[in-house]
């Protein structure tokens, strides 16, 4: 059985975009992109809202992250993606299928299957769905040394308390701090 594994850079302050979308306060470097490579190694499939997938699907194919982080961009194209939507009339970036109702039981199929770990990047919306509705395996939060003040919180739309067990840390050398977490299941 695949797990479910949420990723997410955040700030301090909770959260996982400035207004109008800016991650330019993303501190990443070799060491960020090296774990990156790792960490997409291991998945088998991407999960995207529609936000998300819009701007990941206009940055990935791009010439200027083809010439930039080739390596990366060569493991998000190539994936297989599934972004969920009911506004969205196509999904065009490559190995994508749209899904517009029944997201807890894709999920539940998707993760039934055999393969690599499926990963949820942003997709706040989609992940306070998947929250709620308890199928999210693995938090891993790869907190920033910044404070925003302002953006779109990490967490919005989470109305109930959920604890989660502190599995594993790791410190980068940027200051930046990953952390992960598993739900706790009592």
């Amino acid at each position: 059985m695949r797990k479910l594994i949420s990723f997410n850079l955040m700030t301090l302050d909770g959260f996982f975009e400035g207004p109008s979308h800016d991650i330019g306060w993303h501190n990443v470097d070799k060491e960020f992109d090296d774990f990156s490579i790792k960490q997409l190694e291991t998945a088998g499939m991407l999960l995207f809202g529609r936000v998300t997938y819009e701007l990941m699907a206009g940055y990935w194919p791009s010439e200027e992250s083809l010439k930039d982080d080739p390596i990366v961009a060569n493991w998000m194209n190539s994936l297989p993606k599934v972004v969920f939507s009911r506004t969205l009339e196509k999904a065009d970036w490559n190995n994508t299928r749209l899904v517009k109702t029944d997201v807890a039981g894709e999920i539940s199929r998707l993760k039934q299957q055999s393969g690599k770990d499926l990963f949820l990047f942003g997709s706040a919306d989609l992940a306070t769905t998947l929250i709620k509705l308890g199928l999210i395996d693995e938090y891993r939060i790869l907190l920033n040394p910044i404070v925003l003040g302002k953006g779109s919180l990490l967490f919005k739309g989470v109305e109930k308390p959920f604890k989660l067990n502190l599995i594993k840390t790791r410190t980068f050398q940027n200051g930046n701090i990953l952390l992960y977490y598993q739900p706790d299941k009592k």
